[in-house]
């Protein structure tokens, strides 16, 4: 009796081998490409860098700290400000670094008012980095 036969002849088991012969040809080919490949990838070409002594500074932008107070009142540092100069004093910040940051601490009982004044006051000004500071940790009431 032959192997694929649909005969029912006996109470012979079929056989549950597995063809190993596209595993080892997969093989073979992988075997194959990585000997090529790997040539290639440790190949270099040698270049003699320039050295430097120097070591880079990040530097640092301009930081305005800008607090509103629970009663709506607007500071830059501990120095307090009125609308009317607000952003002209965004706009000295700006001349004087272009890349300056605001960090907003705004009290949790501020308005809301007071906090987008102050945000559209800076955008107006050529501020485009807002933070808001918060204190980590702490839940809310």
């Amino acid at each position: 009796m032959g192997i694929g036969t649909f005969s029912n002849g006996g109470n012979q088991m079929p056989t549950a081998e597995i063809n190993m012969v596209p595993l080892i040809d997969v093989m073979l080919v992988l075997l194959i490409i990585f000997m090529i490949t790997a040539p290639l990838m440790t190949h270099s070409v040698k270049v003699d860098l320039p050295r430097a002594s120097s070591t880079p500074t990040p530097e640092k932008p301009m930081t305005l700290q800008v607090a509103i107070t629970a009663d709506n009142k607007v500071f830059i540092g501990s120095e307090p400000v009125d609308a009317a100069t607000l952003e002209t004093r965004f706009r000295d910040a700006v001349g004087q670094d272009a890349n300056v940051e605001l960090h907003l601490k705004a009290d949790r009982d501020s308005r809301y008012e007071a906090v987008a004044e102050t945000m559209s006051a800076a955008r107006r000004a050529g501020l485009s980095k807002i933070g808001f500071v918060t204190q980590p940790g702490m839940e809310s009431r």
